[in-house]
């Protein structure tokens, strides 16, 4: 008895820590970050809709039509109903902030900034795994990046855009066994982006976003100083846009996101001649993953604009992978967004998108019977001001 609750103690050890995705969509990517591109299931990188495209696609600010300046306020809510072996998270709603601003210097320059939340947020289960004992566990991670933005137009056909990632982590985490107190760390980082139009109807889009390199984490305990280093993975879009008519547009993305660099292992530099219950690493084995994206947008009327999208990616987690994954519950699939927008003045327009993620289970090959689970409802809100 006492062997096979060693057994199970170094399993939650090692599980409590995961900070990576604590709820996420695409693995711990969202799908965007605004109610526009939600609307499109995230297919954005082609044809963006609004300035948060200095987040996704930095060329796309000079696509926008603006002729002085557009500014787009979106928050997000994200109600992610998660259980480990039947066992509910008690936290289930999380604020997403959004906000993005680009401006027109003259007909090739556009400038940009925005900020938005990319990943993390939290679990809080009271009990993760059977008897012996009590064995909850809390994490807390967000990360949020800011992107200073240039783009240029380079003719009629081109334009072409990039950014510098800004980014800024915040994790905690609590264990039966140990406590890292919450730390803060920054991370640098770059995306490059271009949009080119074959002709009337058809528009190619690509960016890429680098890793971003997050300091180590560094955590003050009782035992000592310890240290952690989780970075940003990189990515990389491809799209391509149709619009057989005016009032309508079709979109179609992939993207490739290298969880493999990130989100294999993590490990853990620890006190000299420490012999405590702190592991020396976190091997989470996930994936790459390549996510595709399609999304349809049709003007009802001058005023109002209706989308709707479906994003589909298999989780970068695999059966093998679940024991030392039930802190990152990342196992969502298919997604199904629908969106509106409606003009409310000459220069003011608001926006609304709902996005379901369809219930994923994933049990562990192991024979530890040890099972994951989750689904989602995003709502994400938008004010857009174009002068």
């Amino acid at each position: 008895m006492l062997n096979q609750f060693n057994v199970k103690a170094s399993i939650v050890m090692a599980i409590c820590c995961l900070p990576l995705t604590i709820y996420a969509t695409n693995g711990d990517q969202l799908l965007g970050v605004t109610a526009t591109q939600w609307g499109m299931g995230g297919a954005v990188v082609a044809a963006p809709q609004d300035a948060g495209t200095v987040i996704t696609n930095p060329a796309g600010i000079a696509e926008l039509g603006i002729k002085k300046v557009r500014f787009d306020l979106s928050p997000g809510f994200l109600n992610p109903p998660r259980s480990v072996n039947g066992n509910e998270s008690n936290s289930d709603l999380f604020f997403m902030p959004s906000g993005s601003v680009a401006f027109n210097v003259n007909d090739k320059l556009f400038l940009g900034l925005g900020m938005a939340a990319q990943a993390g947020f939290g679990v809080d289960f009271s009990d993760a795994l059977p008897p012996p004992g009590s064995q909850p566990f809390v994490t807390t991670k967000g990360f949020f990046k800011l992107a200073p933005t240039v783009a240029v137009k380079v003719n009629d056909k081109l334009s072409v855009g990039g950014s510098l990632n800004i980014g800024y982590q915040s994790l905690a985490l609590s264990t039966p066994g140990f406590t890292f107190p919450q730390n803060q760390q920054f991370g640098f980082g770059a995306s490059l982006g271009a949009i080119y139009h074959l002709n009337e109807k058809i528009q190619l889009g690509a960016s890429w976003v680098s890793k971003t390199n997050i300091s180590e984490h560094e955590f003050n305990t009782r035992n000592g100083k310890f240290s952690m280093d989780l970075d940003v993975p990189q990515q990389l879009s491809v799209g391509i846009a149709l619009k057989p008519k005016p009032d309508l547009l079709i979109e179609a993305d992939v993207k490739w996101i290298e969880f493999s660099d990130t989100n294999d292992s993590a490990a853990i530099t620890r006190p000299v001649g420490f012999t405590g219950t702190v592991p020396p690493s976190l091997n989470f084995g996930w994936d790459d993953q390549l996510v595709l994206a399609v999304g349809v947008q049709k003007d009802v009327n001058p005023k109002t604009t209706v989308r709707a999208g479906i994003n589909y990616a298999k989780s970068p987690i695999d059966a093998e992978d679940v024991d030392n994954n039930l802190g990152s519950v990342a196992i969502p699939e298919t997604h199904l967004s629908l969106g509106l927008t409606r003009k409310l003045g000459k220069n003011v327009s608001g926006s609304v998108a709902y996005t379901h993620a369809f219930e994923n289970e994933l049990t562990s090959d192991s024979g530890s019977g040890n099972t994951i689970k989750i689904d989602q409802n995003i709502l994400y809100l938008q004010v857009s001001y174009d002068l």
